[in-house]
């Protein structure tokens, strides 16, 4: 069984929905938990390290309102974690500065509670093409927001040692580029169908199964076509081979 902890937000809670059943219907068994505060950033995640507080929601195998609250400390001691991910905040996430130094330190306490796991960065998103959302940032396009965050995540991964980035902005620049597609449900978090579903793909494929082209699982909280799952499955496996320079 592989175990991923999630310290993170909204984002990760869209990521981590579809994650347990795209495993089980592969076969494979998996735990993921997130550790969910709406808009978390680094900084309250150290500052929340720093205190214990149990200031997380703890949100297992996509189960939202589980109704159980932990400390980041108590999350990572909780079981021997293979993954443990990161990320910003998503426009924060755009900004090394904003980083730093609570990268470093939250990686160094995660090594420090959970000597075996593997750190991952969750490289996060631009917003939709076209919104207000995207237009109240300082970026003119989404293809904009994604590189500067694409960079800030290759850098942060170098700076700690993080063993891989699951690639999350490459993968909804791409569903961008094709259009049409139901990626958004408010302009920046994925919707309840095919955005968290890609991303479910991205971490399946990037920490757990050998493959998704095959994969059976179609346990969606809204309708998504057979042809929108081809395609997702075609972005993400096109996500987790890139190379973007």
């Amino acid at each position: 069984m592989k175990k991923i902890l999630c310290i993170g937000n909204s984002f990760s809670q869209d990521a981590s929905r579809y994650v347990w059943g795209i495993s089980r219907a592969d076969g494979k068994e998996v735990k993921i938990v997130n550790l969910y505060i709406g808009g978390c950033d680094l900084a309250r995640h150290y500052r929340n390290m720093m205190s214990e507080n149990r200031e997380y929601t703890f949100e297992i195998n996509g189960m939202i309102k589980t109704g159980i609250r932990v400390s980041l400390k108590e999350a990572l001691l909780l079981d021997d974690w293979d993954y443990v991910t990161l990320q910003q905040q998503s426009l924060q996430g755009a900004d090394y500065d904003t980083y730093t130094p609570y990268l470093h330190a939250l990686s160094d306490y995660v090594r420090t509670m959970c000597p075996k796991a593997k750190l991952m960065m969750f490289e996060t998103w631009g917003y939709e093409e076209g919104s207000q959302k995207l237009a109240s940032t300082e970026f003119a396009t989404h293809e904009d927001m994604f590189r500067a965050l694409h960079d800030a995540y290759g850098k942060a991964q170098k700076e700690i040692g993080a063993v891989g980035i699951i690639p999350g902005g490459k993968a909804i620049s791409l569903a961008t580029e094709m259009g049409g597609l139901p990626i958004y449900r408010d302009s920046y978090h994925m919707s309840f169908g095919f955005g968290r579903y890609l991303l479910g793909l991205l971490f399946y494929g990037t920490m757990i199964g050998n493959g998704i082209e095959e994969n059976t699982f179609r346990d969606f909280d809204e309708p998504i076509s057979e042809e929108e799952v081809a395609i997702a499955k075609k972005l993400a496996t096109l996500a987790l081979k890139a190379d973007v320079k």
